[in-house]
């Protein structure tokens, strides 16, 4: 079993889970805990071992996030046909083939650099590698969802055929 799945155990996605994180609104409100936990942790500057206290509340809420939405039974949004995709690259990885499989290595790649650099900045707090580093984070996620959210339309108009 592949770590992201065992994670996606850990972390209680099950199918109803996999519904309500596909609400918009579970998306966009992770999105936005990354300058969220980049402030907490910035802010061991100013308030020394409190910031703990931020930190945590961030990784309680990323915890919380994908089962406190409403589902989305009919993937219909940019975001719930990407997590609707991103279940179904979890359970089967073969059906990532060809370009698209370039693709999420070209993304797992630019996500892991940006992790690095993100890292990096967080422990020297220098501005520079936290914004950057967070940006590539940004943009491979968003990519990533958009192929994922075509790998699922490709798999439907498959299944209908």
């Amino acid at each position: 079993m592949s770590v992201l799945k065992r994670y996606a155990q850990a972390a209680g996605m099950t199918d109803e889970a996999w519904k309500r994180h596909a609400n918009p609104w579970s998306v966009w409100t992770r999105f936005a805990a990354i300058p969220l936990m980049i402030a907490a942790i910035w802010s061991r500057e100013w308030i020394g071992w409190w910031a703990l206290v931020p930190v945590g509340l961030v990784v309680v809420w990323l915890a919380l996030n994908p089962h406190v939405f409403p589902a989305v039974e009919q993937p219909d949004s940019w975001t719930a046909r990407g997590i609707y995709g991103e279940k179904l690259w979890l359970r089967d990885r073969s059906l990532v083939t060809g370009d698209h499989r370039s693709v999420q290595r070209l993304l797992i790649a630019v996500g892991v650099a940006g992790f690095a650099l993100l890292i990096w900045g967080l422990i020297a707090l220098e501005p520079w590698p936290t914004v950057f580093g967070a940006t590539l984070i940004t943009i491979g996620q968003l990519w990533r969802i958009d192929r994922l959210g075509q790998l699922y339309l490709a798999h439907q108009k498959a299944s209908r055929e």
